[in-house]
């Protein structure tokens, strides 16, 4: 029989042969409190507990998966974002911490049109597993409801579900379509994470990411901009931006140049700023129209 301790170990030995992983223990440990159903300080606090014959073959298929470089978050089925606890898998993108200040801008922008007695109407375009919708509405109540569009029949069904876990099914409007075309109402507040790698950049991409989450929500063209220029077009269309919308994109990091050329060409008169990320790449672009 094998113990807590001995799996662990064993799993850890695994991964860090393989040198797939830069964490093997971590990823070990992760694993196994998935396996287990438990905190991952339980693994150290009943360390001789034995596993089930069904769970230590559980654990080490799951072992073997990583070691071929499949990403925890779909092994394990879950995603933390903005201490939200999200469901994904292979349908959609892992969530990622710089998409937090995406919606850390929303909910400011959001904050202040209320503030001012001015329900804003929001969508996402490109949802994907409805991170960013949910998240809103789940830090800011007072939103009757929000658009969450996907030209992905599968991503939405995964926010469908991310909608009943978060209990806010009945304030998020999921739309099936290409961009903007399902939006059946101007917008106020637009945000979009829209696939912006280039595909002379796949080398860049760690093996994981390339071999495993989905191609249509990464890349867009040789510069990564072609679902961008799609998106800006479609924003220009009279009816779908309300005076005075916003429009908040997370970017690539080489694209801060090529976006400043283009959006004034677009909106001459708009403020356009960038913000940038932990790592200090530009990743927020902001539209003030």
């Amino acid at each position: 029989m094998t113990t807590i301790r001995d799996a662990l170990e064993q799993g850890t030995a695994a991964l860090t042969l393989v040198g797939q992983t830069p964490k093997p223990r971590l990823d070990a440990q992760v694993l196994l409190s998935h396996v287990l159903d438990v905190e991952r300080s339980t693994l150290y606090t009943y360390p001789e507990r034995l596993l089930t014959a069904q769970q230590e073959q559980q654990f080490s298929q799951l072992i073997e998966r990583r070691k071929l470089g499949e990403p925890i978050a779909y092994l394990t089925g879950h995603k933390e974002f903005f201490g939200l606890d999200f469901l994904v898998d292979r349908r959609v993108l892992i969530p990622r911490p710089e998409t937090e200040l995406l919606v850390e801008a929303a909910l400011s922008i959001i904050h202040e049109r209320l503030a001012g007695a001015r329900v804003p109407v929001v969508a996402d375009i490109g949802t994907g597993s409805g991170i960013i919708p949910i998240t809103l509405a789940v830090q800011e109540p007072r939103l009757p409801y929000l658009y969450g569009s996907d030209i992905s029949g599968d991503a939405l069904a995964v926010a469908r579900l991310n909608c009943q876990r978060h209990a806010v099914e009945q304030r998020i409007r999921l739309l099936q379509g290409d961009l903007l075309a399902p939006l059946p109402e101007p917008i106020d507040l637009l945000t979009a994470n829209l696939p912006y790698v280039g595909t002379d950049e796949m080398e860049v991409l760690t093996p994981e990411v390339h071999a495993y989450e989905p191609h249509l929500a990464l890349f867009s063209g040789h510069q990564g901009l072609d679902a961008m220029r799609r998106f800006f077009t479609e924003a220009q269309q009279p009816g779908k931006l309300k005076p005075g919308a916003i429009l908040l994109l997370e970017i690539g990091y080489q694209q801060r140049e090529l976006l400043s050329d283009l959006l004034p060409e677009l909106w001459p008169h708009a403020t356009v700023t960038f913000t940038k990320d932990y790592a200090g790449w530009d990743r927020l672009l902001q539209v003030s129209l």
